[in-house]
């Protein structure tokens, strides 16, 4: 590296930050003794020979070189002066942390507190922190010094307490949308049944009390919960019982959160018991451990990986095509990662048999699982990070040449807390480009130097608390190859700004499923209810565990999964099925289907044998039995009976307006004529027996007829009662959509109920009185006395009606008007038949008996 700075110093004052250490130091800057030094902290190293797949952590190293060499090569940024740096390796081991941290402060391998041999340059920052708890150790020792710390590991809120960690800075961003994401994805498969695993730490916990947050507003449920230890130790002489609880779990879907010890856990976990056919959904910040997993590799095999997004950073793919060993031989490292992956080293770059590699050998052709084109999360933050250094600088250096004068631009005073009190003030709105930093006075000319420029990754670069506002996250496919390769395909993006059902975007074609699976799996803990069907959940069980109840016979259901069914509009009918909704049919009683067809011809039948029994009487008028029942009541009976039987034809057929409005008056004013004409003819029986006796009275309304204006009286009655109901709520066309599924019947409505019974009553009531007076004349003598007929068709008729009243309330649809129908047509037979069959038998069987001397014989045989 000595020589790559020395091309860099030739007009520039060297200054440096420091990006990290522990134990073994790969390689350091030299440099004038102003150099200001940024200290990284690269990947680890211990286990390369073991752990071959760590070699592709050396991307962080190619990224923070990068952001050195660009930022010393802007003449705007950091005007003559050089930025160093020293990077050492990591040993991810707690009790070394300490111990490391102390040798870096000394610069000595004595440990010396509070001194330090550094004299070729102050470092100003470190950029280190791969986890959080190694962040929180060094942290801890370098506050003494007020040395700030930028972490380019998995954002940790234990990190941003301010009292705790006054000078730790992380450039990753907040999970707080992560749950949200997850969320999202999980809806968006309909996987509502979902075990979670997350580590035994407060970052755990706080995204478990989140994402059940979010679980229980979208009805998602939680199948199992597992808080992970940090160390995979603690298992090692227990048994692993839960192990065979996930395989057996109905749960298809695992959610897996953590810092990376708690990936070791479960990958240590997975020795004992693989947890195939799984759909792992986990944060991108396990990138690099998946790469180191063995056990696990099948396991996440067709998983998701959320990451935040990120720009692409210009350049860098080039900057790393174009390294090899030969441009920076003091790098041991690149060149042990050079000979062990392609065999060969650059010509000039070694000693020795080692083979000479071919002219275009690059990172371009390494294998498949050292990656280094592929920008991870952690080299896009230790690239921001490096810029958020170099603009805090150059702040920090504008305001000291602002209060000083320009002569002292030559040997500027910077100090480690100096940048972290810079740092985390500065910080870059994001709609708020960086060339609106306030202008600055030139070190040289005195004059207002240029803004710096944005980074050329298009991000804003700050180590201030407030980035973690950022969320938009980038979603990839884990996939893996038999070679034991891994790749993370991006499939998909979310974004918390929108709707969380409109901020998920994924192209679902280019997803690989676990190969357990040759479809989209499903994670239900019951199985889906299909259309016309509901949900019922049970009060003791998760609401994703139900029961499928089909839907009621006027409800659908036309989607999976319904909470509630739909009742279908009173025009339509559900299916068989119950999913959807038809129109239904309009129907009434017609005189074509069997139904209406009968009870027409009832009421023809019935019609025609009352006209024959009207002839008869007409042709037999002056026979001794006719002119003995009153000849002219007899002829009135006759003929509203057969008006009886023919209004029954009104309520057959499809009703309208007219036979809506003749239906119930014509019933009402015909039943009434005929009822009264009864009580008529049995005051006539009653006052022609009563005339026999001494007094006048009876004799007078004998002769008078008093009995025949019984008929017009009862009826103008009943007719009041019918202009009253037509006058205030005549009868309509009205639809019965209820009765009978998929039929809507066309019936006519009453109008005013309370009339209805009115008129009702009061045929009743006359019937009753009929029936009462008949049933008192019943043992006068029987010589052509009809009393007993006529009491006995008026219990006929009161039990039809009295039959009438409940079983019209209970049926319904055209049943009711068929009911109707019935009673109005065995009424009037009842009356019909107990009146005038009997008296239709002698006159048409025995006519003898109706002769005048056989008459005269009878009242002989009396008087004897």
């Amino acid at each position: 590296m000595t020589k790559a700075w020395s091309s860099m110093q030739t007009d520039r004052k060297a200054y440096g930050i420091q990006g990290g250490f522990l134990p073994r130091e790969i390689f350091k800057t030299e440099g004038e003794s102003d150099l200001i030094r940024l200290s990284f902290l690269s990947m680890p190293m211990d286990k390369v020979e073991t752990k071959w797949q760590l070699w592709k952590n050396y991307q962080y190293v190619l990224a923070f070189r990068f952001a050195i060499q660009e930022i010393n090569k802007d003449p705007q940024l950091l005007p003559n002066l050089t930025l160093g740096f020293q990077l050492y390796n990591s040993v991810t081991s707690g009790q070394f942390t300490l111990r490391s941290t102390l040798h870096w402060l000394t610069g000595k391998h004595h440990l010396i507190p509070n001194y330090t041999c550094q004299t070729q340059g102050k470092t100003v920052a470190i950029i280190a922190g791969t986890t959080s708890v190694f962040s929180a150790e060094i942290g801890t020792m370098l506050e003494l010094y007020k040395t700030p710390q930028i972490t380019y590991g998995p954002f940790d809120p234990m990190l941003s307490e301010r009292a705790k960690f006054p000078s730790i800075y992380q450039m990753a961003t907040s999970d707080s949308s992560l749950a949200c994401g997850m969320l999202s994805l999980l809806l968006h498969f309909g996987w509502i049944w979902v075990a979670i695993f997350v580590s035994n730490d407060l970052k755990g916990e706080q995204f478990l009390q989140d994402i059940l947050a979010e679980m229980v507003k979208k009805g998602v449920c939680l199948a199992y919960a597992l808080k992970l230890p940090d160390s995979k130790k603690r298992y090692e002489n227990t048994k692993i019982s839960f192990l065979a609880d996930l395989h057996i779990l109905s749960a298809n879907v695992y959610i897996l959160y953590g810092d990376v010890s708690s990936l070791y856990t479960m990958e240590f976990l997975s020795q004992y018991y693989l947890t195939l056919g799984k759909v792992w959904i986990m944060a991108a910040k396990w990138e690099i451990a998946l790469l180191e997993t063995e056990h696990m590799l099948h396991s996440f095999h067709g998983g998701f990986s959320f990451s935040h997004h990120k720009g692409e950073i210009p350049g860098l793919k080039h900057f790393v095509k174009t390294v090899d060993p030969s441009h920076y031989p003091e790098d041991f490292f690149l060149s042990q990662l050079w000979l062990h992956a392609l065999h060969c080293l650059p010509r000039g770059s070694h000693c020795g048999t080692v083979g000479v590699c071919p002219p275009n050998a690059s990172f371009e052709f390494f294998p498949g699982h050292i990656d280094m084109l592929t920008t991870s999360d952690s080299s896009y933050f230790i690239y921001s990070a490096v810029y958020a250094v170099a603009h805090a600088l150059h702040k920090m250096l504008s305001e000291q040449i602002e209060k000083g004068s320009p002569g002292d631009a030559a040997q500027p005073r910077i100090l480690p807390w100096q940048l972290a009190i810079h740092g985390s003030t500065w910080h870059v709105s994001r709609d708020l480009p960086l060339q609106a930093l306030s202008p600055r006075v030139s070190r040289a000319t005195g004059s207002p130097p240029p803004p710096p420029p944005p980074p050329p990754a298009g991000e804003d670069v700050s180590f201030h608390e407030t980035r973690h506002r950022m969320k938009h996250y980038d979603i990839h496919n884990i996939v893996n190859f038999p070679a034991g390769f891994r790749l993370l395909i991006k499939i998909g993006e979310f974004s918390s700004e929108n709707a969380h059902d409109q901020g998920l975007v994924l192209n679902e074609e280019m997803i690989e499923w676990p190969a357990a699976f040759k479809e989209t799996p499903q994670s239900l803990c019951s199985q889906r209810c299909g259309p016309g069907f509901r949900k019922m959940t049970h009060e003791e069980r998760p609401v994703c565990c139900y029961t499928c109840v089909i839907c009621s016979e006027r409800d659908i259901s036309n989607h999976t999964d319904a909470e509630q069914c739909t009742p279908c509009a009173d025009h339509e009918y559900p299916n068989l099925e119950r999913n959807h909704c038809l129109p239904k049919l309009v129907t009434f009683l017609g005189f074509k289907e069997f139904l209406g067809m009968a009870l027409a011809c009832m009421a023809l039948c019935f019609s025609v044998l009352t006209a024959a029994i009207l002839w008869v009487f007409v042709r037999h008028r002056d026979t001794p039995i006719v002119k003995a029942n009153n000849r002219t009541l007899s002829y009135v009976l006759l003929i509203t009976l057969l008006l009886c039987f023919l209004c029954s034809l009104l309520f057959i057929g499809r009703p309208n307006t007219a036979t809506c409005l003749l239906q119930q008056i014509a019933f009402g004013l015909v039943f009434t004529v005929a009822v009264s004409t009864v009580l008529a003819k049995t005051m006539t029986v009653i006052l022609a027996f009563k005339a026999l006796k001494p007094g006048r009275i009876m004799r007078q309304l004998l002769v008078i007829g008093a009995s025949n204006f019984i008929i017009p009286i009862c009826s103008f009655i009943q007719l009041a009662l019918c202009g009253i109901w037509l006058g205030s709520s005549p009868p309509f066309i009205d639809t019965d959509v209820h009765s009978e599924p998929g039929h809507i019947i066309l019936v006519c409505n009453k109008g005013s109920v309370t009339a209805f019974y009115c008129v009702l009553g009061y045929l009743g009531s006359l019937a009753l009185v009929s029936f009462t007076v008949a049933f008192l004349a019943r043992n006068l003598p029987d010589t052509f006395n009809e009393a007993k007929f006529l009491t006995f068709s008026m219990l006929v008729f009161c039990s039809v009606w009295v039959t009438f009243l409940p079983v019209y309330h209970s049926t319904k649809g055209k049943v009711i008007v068929a009911v109707e129908i019935f009673s109005i047509l065995a009424s009037s037979a009842g009356l019909l038949g107990c009146i005038f069959f009997p008296k239709c038998y002698i006159i048409l069987i025995k006519p003898d008996k109706v002769s005048l001397k056989a008459f005269k014989n009878q009242i002989s045989s009396r008087r004897t």
